[in-house]
């Protein structure tokens, strides 16, 4: 999986589950898009995951002032937020560390479709510059974005228009799926 951004929520995992979930692929850096690097589990919050990172020879970058889905002032807009200076320079970023080894985004929710992880920066990767990003799923299995999109097209009903593009109809379920979670206009 060679030029490919890994995508990946640590939920309430035990330690050993979320190492071999990013052991499997060969993650050489977790890039941490939390805009506040901390959990209710120890292991989780930004010290201490350096560390335990560290140790098993994973690097670890916050990136969560670029690319949090929570903004320091004002209410999360994901359309307005991927237009900033501070995201575009994020997604350089990760563009650049993507082109030296294989990286992981890294948010606390699970479930892609419930995280700003794919609804703003997978998303911003994948439109804007093609990139093959996939999300490892907590059993192991690996979703790419493309089949997250086929479900969030299903979720929202959005599979049998056939007057509106792909692109269109998944513009319209990244809106309502951003609403649904409190966020945007």
């Amino acid at each position: 999986m060679k030029n490919t951004i890994f995508s990946v929520g640590h939920s309430n995992l035990a330690w050993e589950h979320f190492r071999s979930l990013i052991e499997a692929p060969d993650v050489g850096v977790v890039l941490d898009v939390r805009s506040t690097p901390r959990s209710r589990l120890h292991h989780f919050n930004k010290p201490e995951l350096r560390y335990r990172l560290n140790s098993i020879g994973v690097s670890y970058l916050h990136l969560g002032d670029q690319l949090g889905g929570r903004p320091a002032s004002g209410a999360a807009d994901y359309e307005t937020m991927a237009a900033t200076a501070p995201f575009l320079d994020g997604i350089a970023q990760v563009l650049e560390i993507a082109g030296r080894c294989r990286p992981a985004l890294m948010c606390a929710e699970h479930e892609a479709l419930e995280c700003h992880r794919c609804l703003l920066v997978a998303r911003h990767l994948v439109e804007r510059h093609g990139v093959h990003v996939v999300h490892i799923q907590r059993d192991g299995k690996i979703e790419p974005h493309e089949d997250t999109e086929d479900r969030l097209l299903a979720k929202w009903g959005g599979g049998g228009d056939l007057f509106r593009s792909r692109a269109e109809r998944l513009a319209v379920a990244y809106r309502l799926q951003a609403r649904k979670m409190g966020v945007g206009k």
